[in-house]
């Protein structure tokens, strides 16, 4: 019974406990991850070497990484909330990518433009959760510095 009772909390959008300094922590990864995203871009769209672009994609999965975790922080219910969905769709075409060599920029522009929908949507899709059928809210609340 413990263990389906964690499994639950872990999808549920209970509020999170504010992280501190969370807000600069997440402008700081936000600014790096646009930086190493747009180099990664602009690499690829004039056909750098890809080793001279590999540190550049390890800042941008680092940076994303780290937003990620900080924006999902403690549970996983964003997966069913809006932009964690647009996030899932980003990963999916970043995956195709190493399938698809020759429309690699094309996907990175289509990568570009939801990350951007995705960032500037209003709260009520951003946070609207696919699961419980409302917007959370939740999220608000952590952006406190």
């Amino acid at each position: 019974m413990r263990n389906q009772e964690w499994f639950k909390r872990l999808f549920q959008p209970a509020l999170p406990p504010v992280v501190p300094y969370g807000r600069v922590c997440k402008i700081a990864l936000r600014t790096a991850h646009l930086m190493a995203a747009g180099m990664l871009l602009g690499g690829h769209a004039f056909n750098a070497p890809a080793n001279e672009l590999r540190l550049w994609l390890y800042l941008a999965i680092a940076s994303g990484a780290g937003l990620i975790l900080l924006e999902a922080f403690p549970s996983l219910h964003f997966v069913f909330e809006g932009w964690g969905v647009l996030l899932l769709v980003k990963l999916v075409l970043l995956v195709v990518i190493p399938f698809a060599w020759s429309a690699r920029v094309p996907i990175l522009l289509a990568v570009v433009a939801l990350a951007s929908v995705g960032s500037h949507m209003p709260a009520r899709f951003r946070h609207y959760s696919l699961l419980y059928r409302r917007t959370t809210g939740v999220r608000e609340q952590n952006d406190r510095v």
